[in-house]
């Protein structure tokens, strides 16, 4: 006879049921209050910190903004004086040049006296009188030295006064070079946004960096600098104009050996002319050979790049092979094929960054050989510009020597010069 089967285990009154589903109930309650809160209290810090944020990046980007102005401020008044120093470098450049042809065509003067003094010791007998020529000519050598002697001074000044705005100028350069690399990187800055690639976590980025300034010694710098510039340009100015009032003073006394020395002048620039023509040989050619340099390098890592890509899926096959099951797991003919693959692209690829970097190094020895080239060529040209310069002012100061040939005497050595050949101011 068939009996009723009852399931073993505990049995349930029916208030314990109910209790059970009001305890559920509650629960969920709770569960959905607290999750509301939560979500409440999170939409609120959402919209808090949100706001925060866009004013923390707009506060920074005004500030950077800010900082911009200021620095491309000093910027510009920077490179003003920079550009203003140059001028007047050139310029004080340019007048003591000219104190020293001066000088140089005082050297002349003093010859021919002294050599007109030494002709006349020649004398014999009663002809030895102290005359009035002898005394003129003495006169003329105390004269000429005193006059050669202010000329040197003022040389040596312009000399100084050149070192101090050199000086002052590498000071400018290195404070506007400085402004322009700041500028640089805090536009940078500004340009950088949420969806910018370049973007990344950074160790310690709120650190202070080492050599810090405070914002007033950063703007006393740039002061110092552009006042110490403005200073030596003054005493420049005041120099140029001393040396000038010189060289006028002592014009009166240049001679006829002005058609040696233009003579002298046009072959340098001619020697100049020809330096600069090998000189620009040498640059066409390096250009042409960096040209050439440029483009291996691109090949070379062109190379470098397939090579890493094959040296990737070598890398993922045989990554990929370590997962083969059990027996299956052989160094088979592939597994070897696959390893010399990569010690052979390994090899490859060590050995065409050698080359690149070799080729870089030779690339880099192009590029300071240009540059050596091309300061040269700017040396030469700048030296060819000044000769053209003395020899246009030259002209304007003496008859045209192409009308003039002079005569020389065979006996006494000496030329025999027009007697109205005299110098103007």
């Amino acid at each position: 006879m068939a009996s009723l089967s009852v399931k073993p285990g505990q049995r349930f009154t029916l208030p314990d049921w109910q209790n059970n589903s009001l305890l559920i109930s509650a629960n969920a309650e709770q569960q959905r209050y607290n999750s509301h809160h939560i979500r409440q209290e999170g939409r609120a810090l959402r919209n808090e910190t949100g706001n925060q944020a866009r004013w923390d990046e707009h506060n920074s980007q005004t500030c950077l903004k800010d900082r911009i102005t200021s620095v491309d401020r000093w910027r510009q008044a920077l490179a003003k004086c920079l550009a203003d120093t140059d001028l007047e470098i050139d310029a004080l450049t340019k007048v003591k040049e000219a104190a020293e042809n001066a000088l140089q065509a005082k050297n002349l003067c003093l010859d021919v006296a002294i050599e007109c003094l030494t002709f006349r010791e020649s004398r014999r007998d009663i002809d030895v009188v102290r005359d009035p020529v002898e005394e003129e000519l003495l006169r003329e050598v105390k004269v000429i030295e005193k006059t050669k002697k202010e000329l040197q001074q003022r040389v040596d000044d312009a000399f100084k006064q050149l070192c101090l705005l050199k000086e002052a100028r590498q000071q400018l350069s290195c404070d506007h070079r400085h402004k322009v690399e700041t500028l640089e990187l805090d536009r940078q800055c500004v340009s950088f946004n949420p969806t910018s690639s370049n973007i990344s976590f950074k160790v310690n980025p709120t650190r202070i960096p080492d050599g810090t300034t405070a914002l007033h010694e950063w703007e006393l710098n740039s002061q110092c600098n552009k006042e110490r510039a403005e200073a030596e340009m003054r005493a420049s100015v005041d120099l140029r104009g001393a040396i000038t009032l010189s060289i006028a003073q002592t014009n009166n006394e240049l001679d006829a050996q002005r058609i040696a020395t233009e003579f002298a002048l046009r072959k340098r620039m001619r020697d100049m002319e020809g330096a600069l023509s090998e000189l620009r040989w040498q640059e066409q050619n390096t250009l042409e050979e960096i040209a050439e340099m440029e483009e291996e390098i691109r090949q070379l890592e062109e190379d470098i790049r397939k090579r890493t890509l094959d040296l990737k899926v070598a890398h993922t096959r045989l990554e990929t092979r370590t997962y083969r099951p059990h027996l299956d797991l052989c160094r088979d003919q592939a597994q070897y094929g696959l390893t010399d693959e990569v010690q052979q692209l390994e090899g490859t690829i060590r050995a065409l960054q050698q080359k690149r970097t070799e080729s870089q190094d030779a690339l880099d020895a192009l590029y300071r050989q240009l540059h050596r080239i091309q300061t040269d060529i700017g040396y030469k040209t700048n030296s060819l510009q000044l000769d053209k310069k003395c020899m246009d002012t030259r002209r304007k100061l003496v008859i045209p020597v192409e009308k003039f040939d002079p005569e020389v005497d065979a006996v006494n050595r000496t030329r025999n010069l027009p007697r109205n050949s005299q110098l103007e101011l």
